[in-house]
Parts: C-alpha cells; sequence; structure tokens
C-alpha cells in the first residue's frame, strides 16, 4: 500500500485503514440510473466505513462504433453529477476527453480522470493538474507501470501532486485484456496511491459485433487479487441492470451484488494490514 494520503474534498472515512472505493455506472444514462446506484453506494460506503468516490462518465468519447450510445449532452450530465455530489455529500469523479473539458468539468466535479488511451497526452494533463483537482491517470492498456512515473511527472511540473494511478490490465491486440499484478507496487514506487480497475480490467474491446464483451464472472477473483497485494483503492464500475446498460454493460457488476463483494474485499483488507 502507498503512504500517500488520499485526501479528496468532501471525503468521509479517509482517515481509516480501509481502500478507497471509486464506483457508478459506467456513462450517465439519465438521473433515475445515477440516483438509485449512488445512493445504494453511499449505503454501503458508511455501512463498511469505505472513503468512496461516485464514478460516472458525462460522455463516452472512445467507442468501437460510430452509433454506439456516447451521452445525453455533456452539460446536462455534469449537472446530474453535481446534483449527485451535493445531494449525497459525496466527491465525484468523471473523464475529460480534451483540455478545453478541463474546466468546464472542474465547476461540477471533485476528481478529474485521464482515459487509459490518453494517458500521454500532455496537453491535456497539463490542462487537468492546473485546475487544482485530484487527476486520477489510467494506465494505457499498452503501458507498463512503471512507464507511468512520465504522466505522473507532467502533472507535477504542472504545479499538481494530487495524483492517482489506475490500473486496467494490458492488451496484446488479441481481443482481451491480462492483469499483471506486479503494476501495483511498480507504481506505488512512483509515490503516488494506486487503485486496482476491477471491471475495465475484464474487457474484450473490438469484438467483431463492434460491443466490447466483458467476463464479469472474474470481478471477485480480480478485486481479491488486488486488494491481496496491497492495492490503496478499487474501481468497479456497477448499475442496477448491466444487461440493459447503454455502455459496458458486458463487463459491469449489477448493483445488488456490491455488498457481497465490499464485505468480502474488507475482510480481505482488515487480514493483510494485519501483517
Amino acid at each position: 500500500m502507498s503512504k500517500v494520503a488520499i485526501n479528496i474534498p468532501g471525503m468521509k472515512y479517509g482517515d481509516t485503514d480501509n481502500f478507497l472505493l471509486i464506483a457508478g455506472p459506467c456513462v450517465v444514462e439519465n438521473e433515475a440510473v445515477v440516483f438509485e446506484t449512488a445512493g445504494r453506494l453511499c449505503e454501503l460506503a458508511d455501512k463498511y466505513k469505505l472513503p468512496f468516490v461516485f464514478k460516472s462518465s458525462y460522455r463516452k468519447a472512445n467507442r468501437s462504433k460510430a452509433d454506439s450510445f456516447t451521452g445525453i449532452g455533456d452539460i446536462k450530465a455534469l449537472e446530474i453529477l453535481s446534483k449527485v455530489r451535493k445531494e449525497f455529500a459525496v466527491p465525484v469523479i468523471t473523464d475529460i476527453h480534451n483540455p478545453d473539458e478541463a474546466d468546464i468539468a472542474a465547476k461540477y466535479v471533485d476528481v478529474l480522470q485521464i482515459p487509459a488511451f490518453l494517458c500521454r497526452q500532455t496537453d491535456l494533463l497539463n490542462a487537468a493538474a492546473k485546475t487544482g483537482k485530484w487527476i486520477n491517470i489510467k494506465k494505457g492498456q499498452f503501458l507498463s507501470g512503471s512507464s507511468m512515473s512520465f504522466a505522473v511527472e507532467k502533472v507535477r511540473e504542472a504545479g499538481n501532486n494530487k495524483i492517482m494511478l489506475t490500473d486496467r490490465g494490458n492488451t496484446f491486440g488479441y481481443q482481451d485484456l491480462v492483469v499483471d499484478f506486479r503494476n501495483i507496487p511498480e507504481m506505488q514506487k512512483i509515490g503516488v496511491p494506486v487503485i486496482m480497475d476491477i471491471t475495465h480490467s475484464l474487457q474484450q474491446p473490438n469484438q467483431e459485433s463492434g460491443v466490447t464483451g466483458g467476463k464479469p464472472g472474474l470481478i471477485d477473483a480480480i478485486g481479491r487479487a488486488a486488494i491481496a497485494v496491497g492495492a490503496d483503492g478499487i474501481f468497479i464500475e456497477t448499475h442496477p441492470n448491466p444487461a440493459v446498460a447503454l455502455s459496458d454493460g458486458a463487463n459491469m457488476l449489477k448493483l445488488e451484488g456490491m455488498e457481497s463483494l465490499l464485505k468480502k474485499l474488507c475482510a480481505l483488507r482488515i487480514t493483510i494490514n494485519s501483517f
């Protein structure tokens, strides 16, 4: 585990030894789905004393097919996220895709996330850093953990040291991802907290149908392994009914399964902390 504290404004239970939970539906589909998910996740975070950041993308910019769902409109979605932030008193994280979006999104959320495919984009990293917000940089599927030091360096040189890194597996171009758990301690050596994305790491991208597949049955295994290795947090996308989700339904966890998973991971964390 990293020795760097994650002090996100508005986050409860940051002084506990528990892992950080970043969770929510893949994309803002509508207010009902977002509020149902946020409400349940906040209940669980309170029950298990988990530091929690609610996650949802206001727009999906990286899609296989031109006609795939991308969002309900940027400002409309950001306003829903801002509403979650106020009504549930919870920090919120969302992706940004180009430098112009950084200042806009920063008005509505607490943490800006750099998507994996964009983690080397210097202008994007600089713009995010200059907002003064916490920045979560997702490790590119094409990079080693240690090579993420350069992305971290860019943000630090722009004057921001509030940085997390998130692993989401590695791709070898064969419609699948492989998790190398060596990446967690390797990235922690950079001096930042490291999160494990236990749903996107189970994607099966670039399927012939043009819709990303996934292996949600392995979410539990990837989560337990990440906690055992010492990850500082878990990133997980969840939805009341993934079968009808408009993005990444194939690898999201059904919301009703969250408590069983979190109970297990919290117990494992206690065991790991005892050594």
